[in-house]
């Protein structure tokens, strides 16, 4: 299915053709051009989103506690070796806290992963969203016949949705 995605602070829009980016450009004449495409327009501005440099880091070396934990361990992420430590994670919950991360990195607009993951649980995680690895040196852009990773962004910065191979994986409500 064909849907364009119209970002209403800037007038740019892109149509996503299942995976795939088909058009670029102004609103008014992709719309004009495609008139059958579901159109979805949000409140922000399209782009490409950001590269993660340090993926191992955000999956492999730090615990996003379950929200059940929250009483215990709080809610922020958890980077302190010896904290890590005395949790004595297995590859479970190292799955499961993987699994919170990339929605993390998913919420704060991120398209794609520059470097290598080390663990199964953190290779498992990416694989199942989607999140695309690539080379260090990787700049997300927005181009015809790539595929369709893109974000939406407020006029403050904040992530609105990521959109990764033309799915929705995180929306604010």
């Amino acid at each position: 299915m064909r849907t364009l995605h119209i970002g209403e602070d800037d007038g740019l829009a892109l149509l996503a053709d299942g995976e795939l980016i088909a058009a670029l450009g102004p609103a008014e004449q992709l719309a004009a051009a495609h008139p059958a495409a579901r159109a979805r327009r949000w409140p922000g501005r399209l782009d490409a989103g950001r590269c993660e440099r340090d993926p191992a880091g955000c999956l492999e070396r730090t615990y996003h506690p379950d929200p059940r934990e929250a009483e215990q361990l709080g809610s922020a992420p958890i980077t302190d070796e010896a904290a890590l430590a005395a949790l004595e994670l297995t590859p479970t919950r190292w799955g499961e806290s993987a699994r919170r991360g990339v929605r993390g990195l998913l919420a704060s607009g991120v398209t794609c992963l520059a470097g290598p993951l080390t663990t199964e649980p953190a290779r498992n995680a990416v694989r199942r969203a989607g999140l695309p690895v690539r080379d260090l040196g990787h700049t997300p852009r927005l181009t015809v016949g790539s595929r369709a990773d893109f974000t939406v962004l407020a006029a403050d910065g904040r992530c609105l949705a990521t959109a990764l191979a033309g799915r929705l994986l995180h929306r604010t409500r």
